[in-house]
């Protein structure tokens, strides 16, 4: 009896609980422009992308305290033991007697005056991979906006479906309830009625797949766009009544040219022709200004040593040449030069591959608008014929495969014109993504 409770209470909370978060489902209506802002405010990639513009930003800063001078200040204190003065010949030794306690107060100071603009390029180079930065989070953006549309219209495609399926099965129980009052009239057989409940099964079995499916893209869009996992997306029925019209095939690619990706790839470019002139600054002399003061005691070049402190202070210019660079440094500038020509034939091949990725999605989108069309036109033919057959088999002159035949079409023809619509919407992004303006 104890174990027969606790499963009833269990199953009570469980049942309780289930209707306490269904009621606690809401429905929000978001259109594209929501879609897009919520995706680039909250998808976790773009937060990635985000941290690598803060870190490259931040390395510009650094590069930057190399036109800072160097400032050092020290503090020493220390025990002398007593010296001994040995003979050559080591035969005598005499111990010298020192002031025990020392200490060593100093300050220097250094700045680079030039080297060959090594510190220019340097912070040049850190800036250009800030902006590399921000090309990369712009190309993700991009990519994340296309993906979480597509999210978006598929969500829209299985509300549609839905729906259609929803008037399908009451046409379905409509003609159900037509054959069983033939069926009872004699002008039927078993058969008939058979038919169209296996037809009525398939069809909510389907729809039950459908929701299931819309269930499943909700959660995805939710995680990707930040939002709770109680809220019901419903897309906004004004995506289609603003069908966009696309331009000429050349205003695309010459939108194009400003593609993130074309773009990054030609800052590459940029950096590796900056990283060559860094490379060659080590070739050339470094001048730098230097000064500094220095408080010691005790004074131990003096015979005998005394406690007391001595002060000094230097200042002046300091000129190095690193020799080994004259020939350990042609090597490196080799190698970066090779680097470039690598880079420049990439730039060359992105913005080839841009321009047959806006070609294709030109195509495409023409390609959607002419099946919009045909599947407008089908459907209207299929919606025909099912009349027709609908009033034959009414009146006993054709038999009911040929009616189930007719509902199919009639079917497959109202989901491919309603999935034509949203994929002309998703072909007009998709190539508005492929120029880099999405």
């Amino acid at each position: 009896m104890k174990l027969r409770t606790t499963i009833m209470l269990m199953a009570s909370i469980f049942l309780t609980t289930g209707t306490t978060d269904a009621q606690q489902i809401t429905e929000r209506k978001i259109s594209v422009e929501e879609l897009f802002h919520l995706a680039i405010e909250n998808h976790p990639n773009l937060a990635v992308s985000k941290a690598d513009i803060d870190i490259a930003r931040q390395g510009v800063e650094v590069a930057k305290n190399a036109r800072l001078p160097s400032l050092n200040a020290g503090l020493q204190g220390y025990y002398l033991g007593d010296v001994y003065v040995i003979e050559k010949d080591f035969s005598k030794a005499s111990r010298i007697d020192l002031p025990h306690f020392g200490n060593t107060f100093s300050i220097d100071a250094s700045q680079l005056i030039w080297k060959g603009g090594m510190v220019k390029n340097s912070v040049k180079a850190t800036i250009l991979r800030e902006e590399l930065m921000e090309l990369n989070y712009q190309t993700n953006e991009q990519s994340i906006k296309l993906l979480v549309l597509g999210y978006y219209l598929d969500l829209y495609k299985l509300v549609n479906q839905k729906a259609v399926y929803q008037q399908n099965i009451q046409l379905a129980k409509q003609r159900l309830d037509n054959i069983n009052k033939f069926f009872k009239e004699g002008m039927v057989t078993r058969n008939d009625v058979i038919r169209g409940e296996l037809q009525l099964s398939n069809l909510n079995l389907v729809l039950q797949v459908v929701e299931n499916n819309r269930q499943i893209l909700n959660k995805q869009l939710t995680v990707a766009l930040g939002l709770p996992d109680n809220e019901q997306i419903i897309p906004d029925e004004n995506v289609l009544k603003n069908m966009p019209q696309a331009l000429f095939l050349d205003d695309y690619i010459a939108l194009a040219q400003k593609h993130p990706t074309v773009l990054m790839t030609q800052k590459a470019v940029d950096i590796y022709e900056t990283s060559e002139k860094i490379t060659k600054s080590e070739m050339m002399p470094s001048l730098s200004a230097f000064a500094g003061n220095k408080l010691a005691r005790p004074i131990t070049t003096s015979s005998p040593a005394l406690d007391m402190y001595t002060n000094g202070w230097s200042t002046g210019l300091s000129l190095n040449f690193n020799i080994d660079a004259f020939y350990k440094t042609p090597r490196k500038i080799k190698q970066v030069r090779f680097e470039r020509d690598k880079a420049i034939a990439q730039a060359n091949e992105a913005e080839q591959m841009i321009e047959v990725a806006v070609n294709a999605g030109y195509i495409k989108y023409n390609e959607s608008v002419t099946q919009n069309k045909t599947f407008e036109k089908n459907k209207d033919l299929a919606n025909e014929n099912y009349r027709i057959m609908e009033s034959k088999y009414n009146n006993q002159l054709a038999i009911l495969l040929d009616f189930i035949d007719a509902s199919n079409t009639k079917l497959d023809a109202e989901l491919q014109y309603t999935n034509s619509e949203i994929n002309i919407i998703f072909a007009y992004y998709k190539l508005l993504k492929e120029t880099g303006k999405l």
